[in-house]
Order: structure tokens, then C-alpha cells, then sequence
């Protein structure tokens, strides 16, 4: 369903991604994990092709970015959700309305922006606060009407860059929940995370970047780990 094939990746004096490969399938949730400046922002934006490697290619559900047309991205991009650690929320319209511009910039009627922005605020527990302005929330709050809008065009890719960042470890727990419900559905799920605490407690694949490679942790007992190919 994903697969970065020998990716590089470079800002201007800053090396990131030297021949990179990382395969991951249908349904898959997967921890994304490394230091701060390994790249795995860098790795999410390729993901949705706002950013495109330099040399290697990544194909996203059969879009591949040597070859995609500037015209072929929003279809891409319909199919991914992105969650990003400071919400990004709109904070001049309500929860409803922030939810209702995603639906109609990708062309829902309005009789299915009411139905589609109900059932993704009851996905995540706040149908309540639809009327509500995203200053009026707490974090969690703000984190889960952005997985609302990650989820709300029923993308098959949920990528989530540090959602519980800004968190605290009830709140963040709360917020992955929530996506591993998501996941159980089918929906594949990338989570970047330095939250090790949150990676060690829970059975998931685990891809960590360093050096600008790509490689499976395997956690043993007793905090153990082995390494593979990703």
C-alpha cells in the first residue's frame, strides 16, 4: 500500500534520507519513531507528496511520485488524513465549520456534510461541542476535532506527526485510543511519536529513523530490542 523505494533526501546543507526503504501494508499501525532532525515529518509530507524525493521514488495506493501529475494530487491526498501536533484548527469557525470547509472544498453536497461531520465528531466523542469555538476546548479536545477531520472523507492512511505532543499522559492516551479504534476498522495508521512510553506499552510495528535510514524495532523483554530491515 506504501513503499519508499531508495529514497533521498536533502534540505540545503542538511542530509536526511540517504537511500531510504520502508514497505508497509494494508491496516498496519505503525509507530514512527527518532530523534528530533531524522526526518520523520519529512517522511509524512513525501507520504502526501508535498514533499517528492530527490532520487528513489514513494507510491501511495498505486500513485507514484515520479511519475504523478500536479492534477492527481487532490485524489491522492483524499485518501490520506493528516493529524498535525498543534491542531491547525480554524479559529475563527466553530467545530462544525471547520469540519464543513474540509467537505466542501472536496466537493460534498450539503446533505452529506451534516451526516459525514456528525458521524466523525461521534467517532471520536464530541458531537457535543459541534457549536463550539476550537479556543473553547482543552488540547485533547482540539486533538480530537482534528482526528475528526483527518477521518471525515473516509481516507485508507491516517498519518499522525506527534499528536500528543502538546499532551498529558491521560489526554495522550485518550488521543491513541482513538486511532487504534480507527485502525481495528481497516484504516492504516502512521503514529511519529517521541512518546517511547506510549510505543513501549502497546504491541505495534515500530519503524525508527536513523541516519537517514529506515529500520523495524522488534521490542524484546526486559526493554530489549532487535532491529530488521523496515
Amino acid at each position: 500500500m506504501l513503499k519508499f523505494h531508495n529514497v533521498s533526501f536533502e534540505y540545503p546543507n542538511q542530509p536526511v534520507f540517504d537511500n531510504l526503504n520502508v514497505g508497509i501494508e494494508n491496516g498496519e499501525f505503525i509507530f514512527l519513531i527518532g530523534k528530533s532532525g531524522t526526518g520523520k515529518t519529512t517522511l509524512l509530507q513525501m507520504v502526501y507528496m508535498n514533499l517528492l524525493p530527490q532520487s528513489g521514488y514513494v507510491e501511495v495506493d498505486g500513485y507514484n511520485s515520479k511519475s504523478i501529475k500536479k492534477s492527481e494530487l487532490p485524489y491522492l491526498r483524499r485518501k490520506v488524513g493528516v493529524v498535525f501536533q498543534d491542531f491547525k484548527l480554524l479559529d475563527d469557525r466553530t467545530v462544525y465549520d471547520n469540519l464543513a470547509f474540509v467537505l466542501k472544498i472536496t466537493g460534498n453536497v450539503r446533505s452529506q456534510i451534516k451526516r459525514k461531520i456528525v458521524h466523525a465528531l461521534t467517532d471520536v466523542g464530541l458531537v457535543h461541542k459541534q457549536h463550539n469555538m476550537p479556543q473553547e476546548l482543552s488540547g485533547g479536545e482540539q486533538q480530537r476535532v482534528a482526528i475528526a477531520r483527518a477521518i471525515i472523507n473516509d481516507p485508507m492512511l491516517i498519518l499522525a506527526d506527534e499528536p500528543t505532543g502538546n499532551l498529558d499522559p491521560e489526554t495522550s492516551m485518550e488521543i491513541f485510543n482513538i486511532l487504534k479504534r480507527i485502525n481495528l476498522r481497516g484504516t492504516t495508521v502512521i503514529f511519529a511519536t517521541h512518546n517511547y512510553d506510549l510505543v513501549r506499552k502497546h504491541e505495534a510495528k515500530i519503524i525508527k529513523l536513523n541516519d537517514g535510514k529506515a529500520v523495524r524495532v522488534i521490542l524484546k523483554n526486559k526493554g530489549q530490542s532487535t532491529s530488521e530491515p523496515a
